[in-house]
This record gives structure tokens, C-alpha cells and sequence, in this order.
């Protein structure tokens, strides 16, 4: 691996106008950081990736790379562009296993972050290198959100969030596991205990159900809930995925490999339909995911899904739809089904306080800064966006903790 990260670094152009840094959401400086690396500098260049982006290790991994550096290379023009994502990784991965120590001022300013995916984590990073005393309130017994819980093992191990667990603690983050605020600790106890700001960046962790007959049988499970904890789940030999996003590819793929020999997404559209990326969908297939396409399911039953066929109709020279055929409904028979077709945002904590409202889909309302309508609450995220990508969250973030570092400061004077 080391051999081929070398060599690919020593294709880097050194571009003076460095397209793979525009094509990066968080503008990651990949020309100097890849001199540096090739310098001799590997720490140096290590921290520079991660005080650009905390989550540097991880986005290495997750990041839709062929869309952003990788797919706005030069070289890749004509050819085949730098592997951006190998790069970086080798070198985070390589920086994150030390510990610095450094003394950090502390200004003596408690701010509340609820939730630690991959938001709460930038932010909480960003602010206590600021001085800040922050403590996370995580649901979950462990931290990464979304990190943890709703990307496979195989996709990013779990011992990347130890490590960045541990440079939590070392900045002096306090974590509070297992800890649902809304129901015994509220937003305004927290403010009562004399946090200056907080921060909602609590994802979206409620399935969105399908709304058919039979959802609720023994045999259904929903895909947010199955890739917390695969293992537990005793799926049997066939199972069917109803979706066709990445979290689908990532749910069949999980199953595959956790003994489900017979795995299939159902999706009533076509392969040129399908929202998952097409990287994630030829993995799939290489994984030996079936695809059951232009099929619709209308109930499930113990045997199976049930589901009508549909076809691709054209409405003009552009448009599209899919129509259900008529008389063709069928049987699809499995010993499981995990319906992958979303999430929506919980309700516990706009539900148990004042002055923070919501959308139409219970999504938070915050402005580009993460200001909420309720003063000294900031929030981005999923719980804000909906569902996107690690390294949009880091983006977003960038801006909120500055935000909140203002609004604090403001408040003071």
C-alpha cells in the first residue's frame, strides 16, 4: 500500500492552480500537503489536512472522491487522476495515532454539543482549540453518530473513531454517553447550568416507513436500525433491501457478508434511476447483491414481498416516469426484508423545548451560520439538511463554529 501511495504521489503536478483544491468542499490544500509528504514532513503535513478538516481520516475513506479532488484533476483529463483519497488517508492515518499535547488557554466558557457525528465532532474540535470548555451529549454509548452506527465496518473501521475519540479527551472534551437530551435533561436545564451556547447536531435516526400492509411483521426491519448492530440480526439466507441509495448498498453488502448468501434490492425504477452512487452500486454487484428492478412492493407478507411490476414512460423528450403495469402483481419470496428508503430527524428535543422551530419534514431551521431561532442555539448537520455526505458536514461546520465563537464573544463584552 505504502508503495503505491509513493508512487502516486510523485504524479502530483504540484499545479499551480490546484483544481483537486477547488473540486474539495473544504478546499483541502492536497498540492502542498503532498510536497510535504514527499519532503520527508509527514506530521506537518498530517496536521495541516486535519486543521483544515478534523475529519480528514474519515472523509479519506468515505468521501465521493471521483465528484470532487480526484474527479477535478488535470491528469485526469486524459487519463487516470491522482488517487487524492490514498494519500490522504496513508498520511492521517499515520498522524492520528499521536497524541499532541499541547496546553490549550482555557477561557473558562462552557458550550454544550448534542450529538457527535461527524458536526459535533468538527465543532467540539474547533471550539476547544479556541479555549472552550465542551462537553458532548452523546445518545449513543459510544461517539461518531452516523460514523458509528451507519457505516458498515467495512467501509470505515471502527478503530478510526477511537482514535479521534481519544483526541477528543486529550483536548479536554468531556463526553457524556448514553444521554438523550429532551426527556431528563432539557435544552433550558442546560443553559440554567450556565452554558454560554449550544449546539443540536443530533442526525437523522428515524426510519422513513414505507407505509404498506405488513411492515410491522417479525421478518421487516428498517436499514438505520440494522447497521447498528448487523450481528444481531438473524436475517436468514434471503433478504430483500426496498431502496436503491448508498445506505441500500451498504445494508446488502452488510448482509452479504454476514451470511445472507441471497441478498437483492428491490426498486421500482431502473438502473439509470438508482440515487446510490454508481461506484457503490458496481461494489454491490461485485458483492453479489441482486437487483430486482421495475418492481414495486405493495405488502408484505410471510413469504415474501409482494409487489407490482412497473415500466419507464416517456412524457416528453426529457421526462420520464414509471408507471405500474397493470395484472402483473407477484411474489417476491425471502426470509427478511430492510426497508433503506430514509430518515427523518427525532423529536425529542424540539418536542421538549421553547422557541426552536422546524419544517415541514421536522428538520431544525438554522441560516447558514447554524443560528437557530432560538438565541445561543446553533445547529447543521442532517438534522438541519437531511442526509448528506461526511465532508458537507465539515464544510457547514467550519461556519458554524465560527459563528458561535462571535455570538459567545458578543454576549461577553
Amino acid at each position: 500500500m505504502s508503495e503505491i501511495v509513493i508512487e502516486e504521489a510523485k504524479r502530483c503536478l504540484n499545479c499551480k492552480k490546484p483544481m483537486c483544491k477547488e473540486g474539495c468542499p473544504v478546499n483541502t490544500p492536497i498540492n502542498e500537503v503532498i510536497q510535504m509528504f514527499l519532503s520527508g514532513n509527514i506530521m506537518e503535513a498530517g496536521e495541516k489536512l486535519f486543521e483544515n478538516n478534523p475529519l480528514s481520516i474519515v472523509c479519506s475513506l468515505v468521501c465521493p472522491h471521483e465528484d470532487q479532488c480526484e474527479g477535478h484533476c488535470v491528469l485526469g483529463r486524459k487519463g487516470s487522476p491522482v488517487k487524492v483519497g490514498s494519500i490522504e488517508n496513508y498520511i492521517s492515518e499515520y498522524y492520528i495515532k499521536f497524541i499532541d499535547n499541547k496546553p490549550i488557554k482555557s477561557i473558562n466558557k462552557k458550550i454544550a454539543i448534542i450529538g457527535s457525528g461527524p458536526a459535533g465532532i468538527c465543532i467540539a474540535i474547533m471550539l476547544a482549540a479556541k479555549g472552550y470548555d465542551i462537553t458532548i451529549f452523546e445518545a449513543h454509548d459510544n461517539i461518531g453518530g452516523v460514523l458509528r452506527y451507519g457505516i458498515p465496518e467495512f467501509r470505515l473501521p471502527k478503530s478510526i473513531l477511537e482514535k479521534l475519540k481519544e483526541k477528543l479527551i486529550s483536548m479536554g472534551i468531556k463526553i457524556r454517553p448514553n444521554i438523550l437530551i429532551g426527556s431528563v435533561i432539557t435544552v433550558d436545564d442546560i443553559f440554567r447550568d450556565g452554558y454560554k451556547a449550544i449546539f443540536i447536531g443530533t442526525g437523522v435516526w428515524r426510519p422513513r416507513p414505507l407505509g404498506i400492509k405488513g411492515e410491522t411483521f417479525g421478518n421487516v426491519h428498517y436499514a438505520i436500525d440494522y447497521l447498528k448492530n448487523p450481528e444481531s440480526y438473524k436475517l436468514g439466507d434471503r433478504v430483500c433491501v426496498i431502496g436503491a441509495g448508498n445506505v441500500a448498498m451498504d445494508v446488502a453488502r452488510t448482509a452479504i457478508r454476514n451470511g445472507s448468501r441471497n441478498v437483492s434490492i428491490m426498486y421500482r425504477g431502473g438502473l439509470n434511476n438508482i440515487s446510490a452512487k454508481e461506484l457503490e452500486v458496481e461494489y454491490a454487484k461485485i458483492d453479489g447483491v441482486k437487483f430486482e428492478l421495475f418492481k414495486k412492493p405493495t405488502e408484505i407478507v410471510d413469504e415474501g414481498v409482494k409487489y407490482t411490476r412497473t415500466e419507464s414512460v416517456k412524457v416528453d423528450e426529457e421526462k420520464e416516469k414509471i408507471v405500474e403495469i397493470e395484472g402483473s402483481e407477484d411474489i417476491f419470496e425471502v426470509d427478511s426484508v430492510i426497508i433503506a428508503i430514509g430518515q427523518g430527524p427525532r423529536a425529542n428535543i424540539v418536542s421538549n423545548t421553547r422557541g426552536i422551530d422546524v419544517n415541514g419534514f421536522g428538520l431544525i431551521e438554522a441560516d447558514e451560520f447554524g443560528r437557530t431561532t432560538r438565541e445561543g442555539v446553533f445547529a447543521s448537520g442532517d438534522v438541519v439538511t437531511g442526509a448528506k455526505t461526511v465532508v458537507e458536514a465539515v464544510r457547514t461546520s467550519k461556519k458554524v463554529a465560527q459563528a458561535i465563537d462571535e455570538y459567545v464573544t458578543s454576549c461577553s463584552n
